[in-house]
Formats: C-alpha cells, sequence, structure tokens
C-alpha cells in the first residue's frame, strides 16, 4: 500500500511547526528586535498550511512552479521583512529551515522505507528551494522599484528651476547630462518659460564634472528648445578646464553666450533688460 506523504504531515503538522521555530529561534541572522515571536508564529504557521494544502492537491509536484496561493503569502511576508530590515539571506534561511524540519518528520515517518523517503525527500526539497528563488525575486524586484523611485526624485530634486528675477530663469545643473536626463531638463525649463513669461534663461553647468561632445550637444538642444520659445539663453559655469575640452573638441559655442560664473551670467542678464542694480549708502537713506 502507497503511504500517503502528505497525511503524514498534515498529521504531524503541530510537530513540524514546533521544530521550525525552533529552529529558526536558534539561529544566529535572527532578528529578534525586528519580530516578535507572536508574528513569527503567524507567518510560519500561514505558509505551513498553504505549503500542506499544496502538497494534498495534483499540483504539488516539484515541476510545477505557479505556488498559488503559497508563492502569494511568501512574496507577502519577504516585503514585509524587507522593510524591516531582513536580507533576502535571512528570508531564505526562512524557508531552508522549514525544509530541514519537513525532511525532520519524513525521515522520522517513513525510515523504513528507503525509495518513497528518497523520492519525497527530492519533492520536498525541490519544492522549498524553489520557494526560496522566489523570496530573491521578490526583494530583487522591490529594490529595483526603490531604486527607480529613487532615482526620479533625484533627478527631479537635481533639476529645479529657479526665477531669480522677474523674467530671469535659473536651472542649476549638478552631475552628468544624459539624453533621458536632458529631456527632464528642457520640460521643466520650458513649462517655467511658459508660466512665468521670462525672456531670458540661465543654465548653470558648474556642478557638471566635465563637458564632452555629447554633454554639448545635449546643451545646445537645450539652448534651441528655449530660443524657439522665444527666451535669450546663456550657460555659466564655464570653468577653465571645461573651456579647454570645448575647444580641444572642435565644438561650436560661438552662437550662444556664455559666461564663467552665475553671477556673470545674471549680470549680463540685467543689461540685457535694461536692469541697473546699485548698492545704496546707508547715509543717503536717512
Amino acid at each position: 500500500m502507497p503511504i500517503d506523504v502528505a497525511k503524514i504531515l498534515h498529521r504531524k503538522k503541530k510537530q513540524i511547526l514546533e521544530d521550525w521555530i525552533t529552529g529558526q529561534l536558534t539561529n544566529d541572522g535572527l532578528k529578534e528586535e525586528l519580530i516578535g515571536n507572536g508574528e513569527q508564529r503567524t507567518q510560519s504557521e500561514e505558509l505551513l498550511n498553504a505549503l500542506l494544502v499544496k502538497l494534498s492537491s495534483e499540483n504539488g509536484r516539484s515541476e510545477n512552479t505557479d505556488f498559488d496561493p503559497m508563492m502569494e503569502i511568501l512574496e507577502d511576508i519577504s516585503i514585509m521583512r524587507a522593510k524591516k530590515g531582513y536580507s533576502p539571506r535571512e528570508t531564505g534561511v526562512f524557508v531552508f529551515s522549514l525544509k530541514e524540519a519537513l525532511l525532520k518528520t519524513l525521515n522520522e515517518e517513513i525510515k523504513n522505507d528507503p525509495q518513497t523517503l528518497y523520492e519525497e525527500s527530492l519533492r520536498i526539497s525541490s519544492l522549498l528551494d524553489n520557494l526560496v528563488i522566489g523570496t530573491f525575486e521578490t526583494f530583487i524586484k522591490g529594490r529595483e522599484e526603490v531604486i527607480l523611485r529613487q532615482t526620479d526624485e533625484i533627478t527631479e530634486i537635481s533639476t529645479p528651476v529657479i526665477r531669480v528675477w522677474e523674467g530671469i530663469l535659473a536651472l542649476p545643473i549638478i552631475g552628468t547630462l544624459d539624453s533621458s536626463r536632458t529631456q527632464v531638463v528642457m520640460e521643466n525649463l520650458l513649462s517655467q518659460i511658459v508660466e512665468t513669461g521670462s525672456s531670458i534663461a540661465i543654465l548653470d553647468i558648474s556642478g557638471v564634472p566635465a563637458v564632452d561632445s555629447l554633454v554639448a550637444q545635449h546643451l545646445i538642444k537645450t539652448v534651441s528648445a528655449t530660443r524657439l520659445m522665444g527666451a535669450e539663453c546663456i550657460i555659466s559655469g564655464i570653468r577653465p578646464e571645461i573651456a579647454q575640452t570645448v575647444v580641444h573638441l572642435g565644438i561650436d559655442l560661438s552662437g550662444i553666450v556664455t559666461k564663467s560664473s552665475l553671477a556673470s551670467a545674471l549680470s549680463y542678464a540685467f543689461s540685457s533688460l535694461r536692469l541697473e542694480v546699485r548698492k545704496i549708502n546707508k547715509e543717503a537713506r536717512i
């Protein structure tokens, strides 16, 4: 008569859970300050119940990677633990300790049938190994989402358009310019030109570490787009080493107003708008 392993594991569920909890508590990677014993037991019991249901069904085969709802439960646990500060390795150990508890029970219950013990041990191992892979995939997916969100936020923060005077905008650029970032720069600048009705825009590249032919082309495109909106564009922050690089590369910036500093660009903008800033003597004001 064939041995029903699923029934054996269901019958020994309480013992398996206790062995699993014990295995987690004795693991050096357990972070008791991040998760309480009650929450740990709840997560363990929820995943174990889903696994036993899976093993009882016809789909509980190691070659089947569709683990619903077991995989969904594990994904939720992985995400929750990641937010609490667990590494993917520590979450993987959480699943591996379940495998140890299951294999221990199998060895105790069907040790007299070596062939069945071997086959079912392989099945359990394969199934739990696939679950561990799922925890790593969940972690990587979550990390990628965080990185993309942070990249977008950093891009927005590093390309602020500042209204420095009536009719004058300044956009300090920090970091390297690439195609995607140039698009953000142009969109932000052009939208602010329309909203404020400004006639002069200053692109300050003091924070750009180096200027090559690609960066220069991006700057020229931004200047051209600004002119199409009817505004004058000034590039400031031209350091000596950048000037030498531009000349060496043979890049033609002769049609663009360039200044060595933001202060010089602002002074030029005032002059273009026929504005004059003067220092008032305190005695003259009295």
